[in-house]
């Protein structure tokens, strides 16, 4: 992808709130979760103990803001598996990813009044073109002709992710996303399995998200 410099954690919040638009996008806090999740365990920062997410070090960082705080959330909590992980407080992740989305100049943030009154800050897309093409090339992740070994193992993550916070609003064959799964885990032990955990926690929350 073009868009190197993003972590899975903002490449997942630009998708999700390029699917929606910015009112529904501020309340799908989970990929942005979920994607800061992958992206502590690509670094080696978390690892999984029989389900349950484990820092590595108590002393090593990110270097990322939203990833360190979200590390050091995990460091002074009880022990939990990834499935809590990806909803609890989660707004906290979104939050600090959305900010950090403005200062970089993602999106556009504007102080209203509601009712005249009430003073509020709606945000909005600052690069859309630009956040098409990485919604068009998670797209042809998914369902393009290359082949798997062929896709870059972050590239692989946000797709699983996005598919499974369908934020692209397309089925994917089961196959496909397993293979997905297999690649974004290829250089790191123990992170497909990773990945499969935290990507059906967030299917989970959508389905319950979705029930009437």
């Amino acid at each position: 992808m073009s868009n190197g410099p993003l972590t899975l954690s903002a490449r997942l919040c630009l998708l999700a709130w390029d699917a929606a638009g910015p009112a529904a996008g501020g309340h799908r806090p989970a990929p942005a979760r979920a994607g800061a999740l992958v992206e502590l365990a690509r670094r080696g920062l978390l690892i999984d103990e029989d389900g349950i997410a484990t820092p590595v070090d108590l002393d090593a960082s990110a270097g990322d803001a939203v990833l360190d705080g979200l590390l050091e959330l995990v460091r002074e909590s009880c022990p939990h598996p990834w499935r809590t992980w990806v909803t609890l407080r989660a707004r906290v992740t979104f939050d600090a990813v959305r900010e950090q989305l403005v200062a970089d100049g993602w999106l556009r943030a504007e102080k209203r009044r509601v009712l005249g009154v009430f003073p509020t800050v709606e945000y909005a897309l600052e690069r859309g073109a630009v956040v098409e093409a990485l919604r068009e090339e998670t797209r042809q992740t998914l369902h393009g002709a290359v082949p798997v070994t062929g896709i870059p193992e972050r590239d692989a993550a946000v797709a699983v992710l996005a598919a499974a916070a369908d934020l692209l609003d397309e089925d994917t064959p089961d196959r496909r996303i397993e293979e997905l799964t297999e690649r974004a885990g290829a250089s790191t032990p123990g992170l497909a399995a990773i990945v499969r955990r935290v990507s059906s926690a967030v299917a989970a929350g959508r389905a319950v998200a979705a029930t009437p």
